[in-house]
């Protein structure tokens, strides 16, 4: 079973950083897509970005290209989300998925397995 565990969200002013981490555990050698998605009260789950396990290859949604990177340690089972330049509209819970397959999708029900998300607050 797959469990994926994120931290490092907060409550941080505009044009701040934080970086989001995403552990996981069990079975992960079968996963090679990490996503991460964000869900603001009131609005669908959207994409963010997307990291293959296996290249270190990354999608980024075009609202935070510029200001997001996503990265991953392998060592360590952990995938990173780097945002700089926060605005107050990345306000979200943020989400660490992982899904089977090689290719990164933007849809949310193409993945498999989820965190149970950590909050990211931005104040203006």
């Amino acid at each position: 079973q797959v469990q994926l565990v994120e931290s490092g969200g907060g409550l941080v002013q505009a044009g701040d950083s934080l970086r989001l981490s995403c552990s996981a555990s069990g079975g992960t050698f079968s996963m090679d897509v990490l996503g991460w998605f964000r869900q603001a009260p009131g609005k669908e789950r959207e994409f963010v970005a997307g990291i293959r396990w296996s290249t270190g290859s990354t999608l980024l949604t075009d609202s935070v290209k510029g200001r997001f990177t996503s990265s991953r340690d392998k060592a360590k089972n952990t995938v990173y989300l780097q945002m700089n330049s926060l605005k107050p509209e990345d306000t979200a819970v943020y989400y660490c998925a992982a899904r089977f397959g090689t290719v990164v999708r933007t849809i949310a029900s193409d993945y498999d397995y989820w965190g149970e998300g950590t909050q990211v607050t931005v104040s203006s």
